[in-house]
Parts: C-alpha cells; structure tokens; sequence
C-alpha cells in the first residue's frame, strides 16, 4: 500500500492540550499508520513537508442539511430532486473545501448522496444520515401552508423528501422503520416549535411520549439512535426519559435538563452560527417576520447553552445548521464558540467530541494510529486564532480525507 509521510509539521492533536514540534505522521493506504517524536523509516513514501503548518485531524459539523438549498424552506417545493442533488454536490464539495471531511446530516440527505460521494462521483465529505426528519402534523417537519389538506409524496420535490409526517405511535414505527431501511445512521425526530417552519411556537411540544419512545425503539432494534430537535427544557426533559441520544440546537436548556442529559450520557449538538447569520442576512433571501421573531427568542440562549453543558458535563459538539445561501458561513461557529469556551475546546466539538456522536471514536477526529487518514493543514496556529478555520478553507495548505488528497501543497 502507498505510504506518505508527513514532517516538518506542528501537530495539533485534539486529544492534547498544546501543539507538538517535531513529530512525523505516517498514512499508509486510507490509515494513519504511526506518530511519533522521533524520525520514521519508511524508504518507499512520498514526503509531504510541512514547512511549520499546523497538521491537524479533519473537521467534523454534527449537524449540516446538505438537500436544504433554500433559507426559505418553502421555496424548495419548486426543485426537483435532480437540481437538489446538483446544489447538494456544489454545497458538499464547498464543506471539504473548508476542511470539513465527515458531515451527518440531519434531514434529508439519503443513502444515494452517501453512494455518490464513497464512489467518487462527486467531491464531498464522508456523509452520516438522517435521511427524512420525522415529526407530528403541525410540528417542526409540517412546512405546508394552512390552505393545504395532504402531504405530497417525497419524490416530487426538495421540500417533500426531507421531511416526513407522522402521528401515533403506529405511525411513526412506520416512518423511522422506512428511514431505516433506507439506510439511515441515525433518526432524526422533531419535539419542539423551530424557526423556519411557518406555525409552530418554539415552546410547542412535538410528539408524545409514548411516539418519541416508539421512535427510540425502532432505531435501537436496528442498531442506530436516536437525535430529536428541541430547544427547550421541557422538550429536552421528555427526550431525555424516552432514551433519545443527542439534542440539536438545546439553545434554552437549563440546569436541571442538562444535570439529566448528563446523567443519561447524552450529547448536545450546538449550532450557534445559524441563528446569528440568519438575524443578519435570512430576511432578504425570503425568510418571513414571523419566523424571524422566533429566531430573537431562541438566539438570546446561544452562547448561555454552552455554558450550561460544561457546568453539568454534558459534552458539546460543533454543529453549524445552515440553510441555502448561509451555508457558506459554516467554519464562523469556531469563532462564535471562542466567546465561550477555549479555542481547543472548540477544537475538540469539532473532532473528538463529534466522532463519539458519530460512535467512530478512534477512528475519526483524531492522529491516533489505525484512525481514518483524514488530515488538514493549516497556515497558521488555530489555537491562537481560530479564525484561520474560515476564509473558505483559504488558509489550509492541505486536506486529506480517508488516505486521498483533496487539496495537497503546491496544487499538485
């Protein structure tokens, strides 16, 4: 197997605390092979220098929607599924070109997108997915408008194949049994009000006990898990006793709901940067007042939600939840987190913490040997300034994802 050795870089592995000078990494194949301190023998690889760049493990965002090509959800109902899988491959490729090598997907990405990028059909991160997130009839996955009476079937549009619409336990069985045998790594479920559906409170509470426990089964009997959208306490509380494995967003939880996350072994999977940008840009690209006005309720808790978490110990991953146009904004979340927490531990939300969401610790977000070779290099100290994470990926010298490179020094 090929064999490329990397020296002449500063290792930045999340699982330390500081940098290390001096070291040498060996990829063998699609592995990282070894990391040592000392020089390693290897007559036959190619030598990569550094020249002082920062080598570090490739990003991982827990929560993108690579299919949500419009801020204005509504607006996908005129896209076909050949145009959503078009903008998907443009979005895609624009995530591994900021250094983001693994991606889950949390509404509507399915198994076909996931195909595409294993086999080399188009450039992309490695693709965790939810395939369509599932929710009650007016809850956060209901986008119709009220004069509308049924839902239409997945395959006509973007809108209608990321979503799914379920009530009773019967029914939702059906719908997360369906995910599943479409491949699904994990099930996504809506259980609160969310800003870009058109008639539901943030505060709404979304599916029952007993069909969020239905829900949790399913996924458990095929192997998988279960992730529920909820931003507030009580929404969590709910999640939490039913056996729901990570919250997205969370933006108003408290101490109690965390103290019970926590001692549940829950994770949350934070996405500050969605709610700022889109109070900053989402009303010029069709985003209404009404669902702007509950962006100010839930962006007020941003920043405090990550606080909370550390107090209670509940592990924070990176997640950046950008719609459309927005997505562009994805590597601003480290930026936005550093007003709370260390620039490593940023750094780890985005690796080591985000592989175990992912139950691929060890083998992802991390320089560890036997780990996926997915590697990035950096221009710079992201310790020191987080901010060399944006810029479109300007300041990565190299991005390697699985052994290949995407983007290699010199452009060769």
């Amino acid at each position: 197997m090929k064999q490329i050795l990397f020296r002449g870089f500063h290792l930045l592995d999340p699982e330390l605390d500081e940098p290390r000078a001096g070291c040498e990494l060996l990829v063998e194949g699609d592995r990282i092979r070894e990391v040592s301190d000392r020089p390693i023998q290897s007559s036959g690889a190619e030598v990569i220098d550094g020249d002082g760049a920062f080598l570090m493990p490739g990003l991982i965002d827990a929560h993108v929607h690579v299919t949500l090509s419009e801020v204005a959800l509504r607006r996908l109902e005129e896209v076909p599924l050949t145009l959503m899988t078009a903008r998907a491959a443009v979005q895609m490729r624009a995530m591994l070109d900021r250094g983001f090598t693994t991606v889950r997907d949390t509404g509507g990405a399915d198994w076909g997108l996931r195909a595409a990028v294993e086999q080399g059909l188009f450039a992309g991160p490695r693709l965790f997915i939810a395939g369509r997130a599932i929710g009650p009839t007016g809850g956060h996955s209901d986008i119709r408008r009220r004069t509308d009476s049924g839902i239409r079937c997945h395959c006509c549009d973007a809108l209608t194949f990321a979503l799914a619409v379920a009530d009773g336990e019967t029914e939702v069985r059906k719908a997360v049994r369906e995910e599943l045998r479409q491949g699904c790594d994990q099930v996504k479920i809506m259980m609160s009000g969310g800003v870009a559906s058109p008639f539901d409170p943030i505060d709404s509470l979304q599916f029952s006990p007993g069909e969020v426990a239905a829900a949790v089964e399913e996924a458990h009997a095929f192997g998988r898990y279960v992730c529920a959208h909820a931003y507030t306490p009580a929404a969590i509380t709910r999640a939490a006793h039913a056996g729901v494995r990570t919250i997205e967003h969370g933006n108003l939880i408290d101490d109690a709901s965390a103290l019970l996350m926590a001692s549940k072994g829950m994770f949350l999977v934070a996405n500050l940067v969605t709610y700022f940008a889109m109070r900053e840009r989402a009303a010029e690209l069709g985003m209404t007042a009404e669902m702007l006005a509950k962006n100010e309720v839930v962006i007020e808790g941003a920043l405090r939600s990550l606080e909370v978490c550390r107090r209670a110990g509940v592990p924070v991953a990176f997640g950046s939840d950008l719609l459309g146009q927005l997505q562009e904004e994805q590597s601003r979340e480290f930026t936005l987190r550093a007003q709370v927490v260390s620039p490593v531990e940023a750094i780890r939300s985005a690796t080591t913490i985000a592989a175990r969401v992912l139950r691929r610790e060890g083998v992802l977000g991390c320089l560890r040997p036997g780990a996926l070779a997915d590697l990035i290099a950096v221009d710079g100290d992201p310790l020191k300034d987080l901010s060399l994470l944006e810029g479109q990926g300007r300041h990565l010298t190299l991005i390697m994802k699985g052994g290949r490179f995407h983007r290699r020094p010199g452009g060769l």
